[in-house]
């Protein structure tokens, strides 16, 4: 008899517990994340070069802020990520690049702590501290455009551990290419058009 109390009184701490965590409003305005993020480049080129760059493991900050319940806007943010860059699987040199992303965002408000979403926006890629082997410099004095903007869609949830902690999972995919030049003649495009899976911490209020 104890041990059926017992396994009741369990059952019902759990389930109050459950509950308790779905009816948590989250109704704050502003909603801040942090996740671990993995970026899988896709290496589209188009040049004779077979160019790709790493795969890695990224930081990633985002600023949400909602206009109703459903719609939020999302500032996705991270600091100058540094990759190799191959030539048929060689390294040929290094560069870096910066990309903030605008998001537009649609929340699914009716399952209670799973709180679905989508999102779709642009991304500005900015690179920086392109850097090539003297030897690649010297037969080739290759270079790239700087400048990237082109479209992001997103699919995530966050899951509500109370009213305003939530642990999120999230994916993007996210185009971003560069023309490649030698001597100053285009010679053809590299995409990086990563796809980006990240888990982390959201902090609403």
């Amino acid at each position: 008899m104890k041990k059926t109390l017992l396994a009741a009184a369990a059952l019902c701490a759990l389930t109050s517990g459950a509950a308790m965590a779905q009816n948590y409003p989250q109704d704050g305005k502003w909603m801040v994340r942090a996740r671990a993020v993995h970026l899988d480049s896709a290496n589209k080129d188009s040049t004779p070069l077979d160019l790709s760059v790493n795969n890695k493991m990224i930081p990633e900050l985002d600023i949400s802020y909602f206009f109703t319940p459903n719609f939020a806007a999302e500032l996705i943010l991270t600091y100058p990520q540094k990759h190799d860059v191959r030539a048929g699987g060689a390294k040929i040199g290094s560069l870096k690049h910066l990309p903030p992303t605008l998001l537009a965002q649609y929340h699914f408000t009716q399952l209670g702590a799973f709180k679905p979403y989508v999102g779709v926006g642009i991304n500005y890629t900015r690179f920086s501290s392109v850097k090539f082997d003297p030897a690649v410099d010297a037969a080739l004095n290759p270079s790239v455009k700087k400048n990237s903007f082109g479209p992001a869609l997103q699919i995530g949830f966050d899951y509500a551990l109370d009213k305003n902690w939530s642990i999120n999972f999230d994916v993007k995919k996210v185009y971003i290419k560069t023309d490649v030049r030698s001597f100053g003649t285009k010679v053809g495009t590299f995409k990086v058009d990563p796809l980006l899976v990240g888990v982390g911490l959201g902090y609403r209020f």
